[in-house]
């Protein structure tokens, strides 16, 4: 079931397909793949047909809720929904957090009639590495199995990526969004710090975490979002902000845009020789899109990755402390020793983290003065081996924590391939609350390129 949203929705509007058929295929996708993926923590089939069948009669009575209507869509298992509990992936998780209600953006997104089929797996509470002690999936790549796909939210990347659902939930704290989709070869939405609601989501980071969108396009991402933005007074953090359709602003032209690109090639230790020729070609692809790119160099790029590691890791101790020494060893062993680390940080980082973030903010923002978006690689080189995942090389690889310090709009985009057949990412950055810039520029680069087309032969 490798159909986009968008051919899907046209497909149930012209009687091509049925929501429950599509619905179908997703269940028999999880059935024939799931084993060896590990895509789902909990699969709603019952409730998930039977809003399937309500679509279809809905649809069939000219009620139409807009592109999202009938989609089989995933939820990370850190965002509450109503069919049962959320675990975050934990045995220390409350199974009664959350219950009997969805948080706001489920909420929307089933109002828009998306069928929701389940709840996909992640790091345990979105931080550290899979424990095989733990009795949890081990999420895998549907490219190569002894890669990993990414996280945090790995299920929704590699459930988008294998066909067991159109698109999918995930939230983004350091890149957990953005790092399943460069895994998998999707495309995958951070939005501006504000612009989606995260009331009812188990928290890591309060200041960097982010909720968006995670589907095969940025057309796709640029429906769900519609769906996804606006105030919810619930959310301390939600910006009350005008939301327009990001679905109308995608003509495939870049006239007038400027883009600045930082390679960052000299950024990492784990810098792929493939990534540099997929970068010129992506840059040839945006100017003959009418886009004039330019080179950028981001300013403080060490000190904002640091600002966020730092900050999310004393942000996440915070909150799991008490959890920590009552029930230490109910944690997997990568999520406490990575949680853990924040009692190793003083409040006087913790506050030079923040100052650095203000610092960074001024400097980037002046830097968008030149330019209407940025680009870089989303990361240094393909997904690592599941056997030899460690925290610090996943850190190390990932061009996406310095967006989170800043809180700017930051999408990843399919970008080719590794001479091993493993997919790499671009990264499209914009404007404070200027989604509409950055999805315009996916989309265009996407009209004239295949890669977000292809998929993994399970």
């Amino acid at each position: 079931m490798y159909l986009t949203i968008t051919e899907a929705a046209a497909a149930l509007r012209n009687g091509e397909t049925t929501s429950v058929a599509l619905t179908e295929a997703a269940f028999a996708a999880a059935d024939a793949h799931d084993e060896k993926l590990g895509v789902y923590l909990s699969r709603f089939d019952e409730t998930a047909l039977a809003a399937a069948a309500k679509a279809d009669t809905e649809l069939a009575g000219g009620t139409d809720r807009g592109p999202l209507h009938g989609i089989p869509l995933g939820i990370k298992d850190i965002i509450a929904t109503e069919e049962g509990a959320t675990t975050a992936q934990s045995l220390v998780l409350d199974r009664a957090w959350g219950a009997g209600g969805d948080a706001p953006v489920v909420a929307r997104l089933r109002a828009a009639g998306a069928i929701i089929t389940g709840k996909t797996t992640t790091m345990e509470y979105a931080i550290g590495t899979p424990d095989p002690e733990k009795p949890f999936p081990i999420p895998r790549n549907p490219w190569n199995t002894r890669h990993y796909p990414g996280g945090s939210s790995s299920g929704t990347g590699n459930g988008v990526a294998a066909g067991l659902f159109l698109g999918g939930l995930g939230t983004d704290t350091g890149g957990s969004i953005r790092y399943p989709a460069t895994s998998c070869g999707i495309t995958g939405l951070k939005q501006t710090f504000g612009r989606v609601p995260k009331a009812g989501c188990v928290p890591l980071g309060y200041s960097y975490d982010h909720i968006g969108p995670m589907a095969r396009t940025a057309e796709d991402c640029a429906a769900m979002l519609t769906v996804l933005a606006g105030h919810d007074a619930r959310d301390a953090t939600s910006v009350d902000r005008p939301v327009g359709d990001y679905s109308s602003g995608l003509t495939g032209s870049l006239e007038g845009m400027r883009i600045g690109i930082d390679m960052l090639l000299d950024r990492s230790p784990m810098t792929v020789p493939e990534l540099k020729p997929a970068l010129d070609a992506a840059v040839a692809e945006l100017t003959a899109a009418g886009a004039e790119v330019v080179e950028v160099r981001l300013p403080l790029y060490d000190e904002l990755k640091s600002a966020t590691m730092i900050g999310l890791t004393a942000e996440a101790y915070a909150y799991h402390q008490p959890d920590l020494r009552a029930r230490w060893l109910d944690y997997g062993a990568g999520t406490r020793m990575a949680v853990a680390t924040g009692a190793l940080i003083s409040a006087g980082d913790y506050v030079q983290a923040q100052r650095v973030r203000r610092v960074g903010q001024h400097k980037v923002a002046a830097l968008f003065d030149d330019v209407d978006l940025i680009l870089t690689p989303t990361s240094a080189c393909g997904a690592p081996e599941v056997e030899k995942l460690t925290l610090d090389d996943i850190v190390d690889a990932l061009h996406t924590p310095y967006w989170n310090a800043l809180g700017n709009p930051a999408m990843s985009v399919p970008m080719g391939f590794t001479s091993d057949g493993l997919p790499l990412g671009l990264q499209i950055i914009g404007k404070p609350f200027d989604e509409a810039a950055v999805l315009a520029a996916g989309f265009a680069y996407q009209q004239r390129t295949t890669s977000h087309l292809q998929t993994p032969d399970l």
